[in-house]
């Protein structure tokens, strides 16, 4: 018995929509992460991008468990000496909430060329309203 390799050409994308109204980061991070990968579909190879398009709405509204609201910090350095910067998570929900998503669902994608071509498959929206229409996404179950 042979095993199944996909070919660019099999692959057959679709589009799925995920609110993400009091929904826990991390969790939804990760079915997301999932999705953008293929790992959700039978014919799953990894070295092929098979994953599907994420519509993720709502993102000002998801949550986190105890006390990480004030106590969570984004951290970034400048490169030089004394060049760190912290923002925390409240300050960064009320400034850019998509980034929030997108950083959580960055760091479950593989650190290579492949992991940057599904992470651009994620779209991510602050309000209900996307601009996605014309491709009918179906919701995705969480």
């Amino acid at each position: 018995m042979k095993t199944y390799t996909a070919k660019p050409k099999d692959i057959t994308r679709q589009w799925y929509v995920v609110d993400a109204t009091d929904r826990t980061l991390g969790r939804l991070a990760t079915k997301v992460a999932e999705v953008l990968q293929g790992k959700h579909k039978a014919t799953y190879t990894p070295n092929i991008d098979m994953g599907d398009f994420v519509v993720v709405v709502n993102a000002s509204k998801v949550k986190l468990t105890g006390d990480k609201l004030a106590k969570k910090s984004y951290f970034r350095h400048s490169g030089y000496p004394g060049g760190e910067k912290h923002i925390s998570y409240e300050k960064l929900m009320a400034e850019k909430p998509e980034f929030v998503i997108e950083k959580a669902v960055k760091g479950m994608l593989p650190s290579t060329k492949l992991g940057r071509a599904m992470f651009k498959k994620l779209k991510v929206y602050s309000g209900a309203e996307h601009q996605h229409e014309a491709q009918s996404p179906k919701p995705l179950t969480l």
